[in-house]
């Protein structure tokens, strides 16, 4: 882990996958992956505002995509107002959590949903996925920080809240700065600031395959996974029976338990 975590170890890493025939990303990806999907899609960005004050969303815009929506927790940045006054932009904030289906309604259903920066940082990633395919018609675009493979064990992830120091050191990537749950520990207070989990590749894959997504475009880098998913499933969801309903089950399962 700590040869991957350098310089060299990153360079010897994409060279391989890129011998492999991958096509290795790199957070500049993002920026095509735009200019691509945008043109004529209705579009929203979750999580559109932390670090980057709307620039996604003012990209996609740019590139002919209208509706465009952005939707996060934290509220617009003076920088992010100031660009949306300057472009005589139509961009659309939505102040809520993605989770919360007042805020899934709002959004709608749109052509592309755009998520970069999000999924390591909430506690429960599926469900986050499961809000996403129930905005989305056509295409998500995700961006996420990921952890390599665990050979041998497919599916591997790791849940950094409450790792001790000398674990959390493991996953500690300098050059990101202080990773709030990582670099010291997790703090309750910064709730969404926290990151929760470091999903493998094939972890991501499979959650994304059972909230209603097919993984069509991938571009690895060592610490992160850009791709690009198209709709294949209704989402999952799971209904809650009426009292009638509940009662005739638990009658046949009574029955089906009888000598």
């Amino acid at each position: 882990m700590q040869f991957l975590k350098s310089e060299w170890g990153k360079r010897v890493w994409a060279r391989w996958r890129r011998l492999r025939g991958d096509e290795v990303g790199t957070g500049n990806k993002l920026t095509e992956l735009i200019a691509t999907y945008a043109p004529g899609k209705s579009w929203v960005d979750i999580g559109c505002m932390w670090g980057v004050n709307g620039g996604h969303a003012f990209l996609a815009e740019e590139s002919g995509a209208h509706p465009v929506k952005g939707v996060d927790v934290f509220g617009p940045t003076p920088e992010f107002d100031e660009m949306r006054a300057a472009r005589n932009s139509d961009i659309e904030f939505i102040l809520g959590d993605a989770m919360d289906p007042a805020t899934v309604e709002q959004v709608g259903v749109v052509d592309v949903v755009f998520c970069a920066g999000v999924l390591y940082h909430h506690p429960s990633p599926f469900d986050l996925l499961v809000s996403l395919r129930r905005m989305c018609r056509e295409t998500l675009v995700l961006r996420t920080s990921a952890i390599p493979e665990v050979g041998g064990v497919p599916n591997a992830a790791v849940y950094w809240p409450m790792l001790p120091e000398s674990d959390r050191s493991l996953w500690d990537l300098p050059w990101l700065g202080h990773q709030v749950g990582i670099s010291k520990g997790f703090e309750p207070n910064e709730g969404y600031g926290n990151w929760f989990w470091g999903l493998t590749p094939s972890c991501l894959a499979s959650l994304l395959h059972t909230a209603g997504f097919r993984v069509m475009r991938r571009f690895p880098e060592v610490f992160a996974e850009t791709l690009v998913c198209e709709t294949s499933a209704v989402p999952f969801s799971h209904r809650v029976p009426n009292e009638r309903e509940a009662r005739d089950m638990a009658l046949r399962l009574l029955e089906h338990g009888k000598p």
